[in-house]
């Protein structure tokens, strides 16, 4: 399918052979190495807030207040960031972000350092959400304008692979350094540096003035985002799939109990847990980046989410309390089931990576630029809110189930395979609903 919303420039050179031929283009490599540094940055920190809480609550309802902290600022702050995103410079807009975040990273490692109450934890979590709800449709809509057409979707799978090299490494740095010193108040100083060095990158890229005139905020350019991807069967359902998919068949925001009661790895253990996702992304990634455009899209997709449902299931039930008792296999160390739990999540993330690209290039694609701002501001809050309710979801669902058996280790499995279950459930209706997707065919 070809695009009349991304320009094909006649100087722009013939598609390359060579998957890696688009790194010729500066901005774009610029910006990808902004993007790299910046999430890098945020992973060490979420795993950081992560086994901080963990240690000092030793709750799964406190875990899951992380993820309620962060929906909060995209549901009130969405509309507005959308509207910014398309009526203002873009570029301008992630710097910006980035300054808050690197702020609010800095209070962060205060409060860590003087053990203050866990409340500010909260508050300064707010905040980061605020600024990462401006700067995803920002960034999204920033993207289309540093590549021609033809580079498009290959633009795509490596800017997805970057966020997801950044999500190998930042994870189990973090929670390796977090073994290492003890605390947590470093870590939040190098998400500093991290959001720094975007903000500094970005000054090398030309600004991207705004797509459109800039119009007063009225509720109908507020909601045009929405209008937009409601009339569009094919964005509504890949939109909609993700996010149930990733409310209930998300596991990640109850690691912290799967490292340290159940698979009994410690604080370096749940970094490794936490990277395994997206080193399964970034294999898929690279794999993707080698072969030609999907040429059966969306059954790739449907098929993804699928898998991704069933190999959380396996993830939950992987230990000694379940598989391990119900098989007779109790005296295989903790490692063996550290490692099926680590290739389980792996995964996970290599066919999450597939549903992404998918995803991510239909919405840019198939919506015009000057509304790109605001389409992807409702993808970010479809998206986001389903990864931050999802990770509350885990945690309450956790806390039930860990009261109807009376063992929180329970808790935690009853939480993640239900949601894998509910996973699978979701991909068959979906299917269903939306036929579109099922039949939608090349990914160009």
């Amino acid at each position: 399918m070809q695009d009349a919303n991304i320009p094909e420039n006649p100087a722009d050179p013939a598609p390359a052979g060579s998957p890696y031929a688009i790194f010729q283009n500066r901005d774009f490599t610029r910006f990808i190495g902004g993007r790299l540094a910046a999430t890098l940055g945020s992973q060490m920190l979420t795993v950081a807030v992560d086994w901080e809480l963990y240690q000092r609550t030793h709750s799964t309802l406190a875990l899951g207040f992380v993820g309620l902290a962060f929906m909060v600022p995209m549901i009130l702050c969405t509309l507005p960031a959308g509207h910014v995103a398309d009526h203002f410079d873009r570029k301008k807009i992630i710097q910006a972000a980035n300054l808050l975040m690197a702020a609010t990273s800095l209070g962060l490692a205060a409060i860590s350092w003087w053990n203050a109450p866990v409340a500010w934890i909260y508050a300064c979590l707010v905040v980061l959400g605020v600024a990462r709800t401006f700067l995803w449709p920002a960034t999204a809509a920033f993207l289309p304008g540093l590549l021609p057409r033809h580079q498009f979707a290959r633009g795509v799978t490596f800017n997805s692979a970057a966020f997801q090299l950044s999500s190998v490494l930042g994870p189990a740095a973090g929670g390796l350094l977090y073994a290492a010193t003890g605390h947590a108040a470093l870590i939040y100083l190098l998400n500093v540096v991290a959001a720094l060095t975007f903000f500094a990158l970005m000054f090398f890229i030309p600004g991207r003035p705004a797509a459109q005139e800039r119009q007063p905020v009225t509720l109908q350019t507020l909601i045009a985002g929405f209008n937009f991807v409601f009339a569009n069967k094919i964005i509504l359902g890949t939109i909609t799939l993700d996010l149930f998919a990733v409310l209930l068949g998300g596991a990640v925001s109850l690691l912290p109990f799967f490292a340290g009661d159940i698979l009994k790895s410690g604080a370096d253990g749940l970094g490794l847990l936490r990277a395994a996702m997206p080193m399964g992304a970034v294999l898929c990634a690279l794999w993707l980046a080698h072969r030609p455009p999907l040429q059966k899209a969306g059954r790739a997709m449907l098929g993804s989410v699928a898998i991704f449902g069933l190999a959380t299931i396996l993830f939950g039930l992987g230990n000694r309390l379940c598989l391990g008792r119900w098989l007779g296999l109790t005296a295989l160390p903790h490692a063996f089931w550290f490692w099926f739990a680590f290739a389980m999540l792996a995964l996970c993330g290599g066919v999450d990576n597939i549903s992404v690209v998918v995803r991510q290039t239909l919405v840019q694609i198939l919506t015009p630029d000057e509304k790109r701002g605001r389409v992807s501001a409702v993808n970010s809050l479809f998206i986001g809110t389903s990864n931050e309710l999802g990770g509350f979801e885990s945690g309450f669902v956790a806390w039930l189930g860990a009261g109807a058996f009376a063992a929180d280790p329970t808790g935690a499995i009853f939480s993640v395979v239900t949601g894998g279950i509910g996973t699978v459930l979701v991909v068959l209706a979906v299917a269903k609903i939306w036929p579109e997707i099922r039949r939608y065919g090349k990914l160009a």
